[in-house]
């Protein structure tokens, strides 16, 4: 049985509903893209891909690792604490989160940047030999 018109566009237009609302879920839902790591599981990532003075978002993983001085390492969850969007850049010594324009501290995740009030959950950073090794 073909389907009439009516019933044809109904159901188009649930199916864009459906689509629009799943890519509106990394601002706002509380999910990333991707399979984060289990929990407890450790990532080790190579300290030369972390910049001093900044930082790297990790595709593959819900961090953020910065460098905020040579040798000295911090972890963040990368999930901004304002509206859950994955954070965006990190520049000039600061965390950023495109969505609403929240900035954190790549020292301590601290809040330097409404509209975000609470700072970035920490994880553990622990330098081993020439990686960092993460760790909720």
């Amino acid at each position: 049985m073909t389907p009439d018109r009516r019933s044809f566009l109904t159901n188009a237009g649930l199916a864009a509903l459906a689509v629009g609302t799943g890519t509106l879920t990394g601002c706002g839902g509380r999910t990333s893209p991707g399979s984060p790591p289990a929990v407890g599981a450790a990532l080790s990532i190579p300290v030369d891909s972390i910049p001093v003075g900044g930082g790297r978002i990790l595709d593959n993983a819900n961090y953020v690792i910065t460098q905020p001085t040579e040798g000295e390492f911090r972890a963040f969850n990368k999930m901004c604490t304002h509206q859950g969007c994955p954070v965006s850049s990190v520049e000039d010594g600061e965390i950023h989160c495109r969505c609403h324009g929240a900035r954190f501290s790549i020292e301590d995740g601290a809040v330097t940047n409404p509209p975000a009030t609470e700072p970035l959950r920490a994880a553990s950073a622990t330098l081993n030999g020439d990686h960092v090794d993460i760790a909720d």
